[in-house]
């Protein structure tokens, strides 16, 4: 057992510590890992009298100045792209029409309030509409960069809260409360 000890042990001589090359000599003011680097040259400036340089005139190309305006689309444009999704405003603006109608008719009475009701409440939604087109403009054109190819998310969002009108006009109708209550089992 000490044999085979005593065999490891002079095995695992370190081999990294052996000197493999001959170090040369040192001359003065040489250090080990430290490069020499010679004097620094005079600095002088960049001379361009090699190259021949042909005055600047301005043609109007080149790189845009950031205060200049963009290219205004064509008022066509601006309409076609508020039509895209539009069928969510359609289609929220339906069932709140809906819901209003079925609201205005259980109220048995003058249609005077009811109407005014109904178009303060798409009177909202415009502004609502506005309001999203709006923060867009100013969160994603201007802040992000980005270019807006639609008003999907206005519609949406207007579309959304029409959606909730019309469904706080049932809860306003007695007998459709009534009949939710006997459908829910409440």
């Amino acid at each position: 057992m000490s044999d085979q000890t005593q065999r490891w042990t002079d095995q695992t001589t370190q081999p990294w510590a052996e000197q493999t090359v001959e170090v040369p000599p040192q001359r003065d003011g040489f250090q080990r890992g430290v490069a020499s680097v010679g004097p620094r040259a005079p600095r002088t400036e960049r001379s361009t009298e090699s190259f021949p340089v042909a005055p600047h005139e301005e043609t109007g190309t080149g790189w845009p100045i950031e205060d200049e305006p963009r290219e205004r689309m064509p008022l066509a444009y601006h309409l076609r792209q508020l039509r895209k999704g539009s069928h969510w405003s359609t289609l929220g603006g339906l069932f709140a029409f809906v819901c209003w109608g079925v609201w205005a008719i259980s109220a048995r009475g003058d249609f005077t309030s009811p109407v005014v009701a109904f178009l303060l409440t798409l009177l909202v939604a415009v502004g609502l509409f506005a309001l999203t087109r709006l923060l867009g403009r100013v969160v994603l054109e201007r802040q992000l960069g980005r270019v807006r190819r639609s008003a999907r998310g206005a519609h949406l969002v207007a579309g959304i809260f029409l959606a909730g009108v019309g469904v706080a006009y049932l809860r306003q109708t007695e007998w459709v409360v009534n009949a939710w209550n006997w459908i829910a089992g409440t």
